[in-house]
C-alpha cells in the first residue's frame, strides 16, 4: 500500500469522503489517505493528525515528496486536539483503531467538531463501542459496509449529526444497517463469532476469577447472536 495504491479497506473509506471537502484524517500514519485523495482531486486540502512522532515525521516526508505541504497540514497531537476553530473540515476519518480508541478520541475533544462534519470511521474491533458513542451524542448512521481483506473482516461506519430514533443495544452491537441487510459476509462473521464466544464460555468452569461483568457481557452477546442467526 502507498499513496497511489491504497488498501481495499482505505479505498472504501476514501469512497465516502465528499467531493470538495477539507479532510481531517486522525491517526494518519504515513498520510496515504489524504495524499491519495488530494492527488485524485477529491479534497481541497487536509489536516493529517498523528499522536506519535515517528509516523508524524513519515507523513511530513510523504507530503513534501508530493509537494503538497501547502494543502496538507501534518500536525502532531492527540486525536481531535489537532483541530482549530478555523479549520472548517467537512469530513473526519479515523481508520485502523479499536472501537474504544475511536470512542475515546471523540469523547475527549468532540467540542472541536462543528457538528456538520461527516464522520467516516473504520474501527478494527469492538465496533459497537463506537456506535454506542454516536448513538448517545446525536449522530445518525447514514451508511455501513463490511469487507474482507487479508483474512480480516472490517466494518466502515459513516455518520452525521441529525435527528432520528435512538438505536437499540442490538443495533449498536451489529450495526443497524448491516443488521437490516444481512449480507453473506455479515452472517458468516457472526456465525464464527458465536462459535468463538461459546468456546470462551465453555472454558469458564476451569478458569479462575472471570469477572462477573465479563460473564454477563459475553452471555448477553451470545444471546443476541443466537437470536440474530435464528
Amino acid at each position: 500500500m502507498n499513496e497511489n495504491t491504497l488498501s481495499q479497506r482505505l479505498e472504501r473509506v476514501a469512497a465516502h469522503v465528499p467531493q470538495g471537502a477539507r479532510l481531517a484524517d486522525i491517526g494518519s500514519d504515513h498520510g496515504y489517505l489524504p495524499i491519495a485523495l488530494k492527488l485524485r482531486g477529491i479534497i481541497v486540502g487536509a489536516i493529517a493528525g498523528e499522536v506519535a512522532r515517528t509516523p508524524f515525521q513519515s507523513a511530513q516526508r510523504m507530503v513534501r515528496k508530493h509537494e503538497l505541504q501547502d494543502v496538507i497540514d501534518v500536525r502532531l497531537g492527540s486525536g481531535l486536539s489537532v483541530l482549530q476553530p478555523d479549520d472548517a473540515v467537512g469530513a473526519v476519518t479515523m481508520c485502523g483503531m479499536g472501537g474504544e480508541t475511536i470512542r475515546d478520541i471523540l469523547a475527549a475533544d468532540h467540542q472541536r467538531l462543528s457538528g456538520n462534519e461527516l464522520l467516516v470511521l473504520q474501527p478494527n474491533v469492538r465496533e459497537w463501542v463506537t456506535r454506542g458513542w454516536l448513538n448517545d451524542h446525536g449522530y445518525r448512521i447514514v451508511h455501513e459496509e463490511m469487507l474482507e481483506e487479508n483474512a480480516f473482516t472490517y466494518e466502515i461506519v459513516v455518520a452525521r449529526r441529525g435527528d432520528g430514533p435512538r438505536y437499540t443495544p442490538q443495533e449498536c452491537y451489529f450495526g443497524p444497517l448491516l443488521m437490516a441487510e444481512r449480507s453473506p459476509l455479515f452472517l458468516a462473521k457472526w456465525r464464527l463469532n458465536l462459535q468463538r464466544k461459546q468456546r470462551v464460555m465453555a472454558s469458564w468452569p476451569k478458569a479462575r476469577d472471570v469477572p462477573e461483568a465479563k460473564r454477563q457481557e459475553v452471555g448477553q452477546q451470545v444471546q443476541w447472536i443466537t437470536e440474530l442467526l435464528g
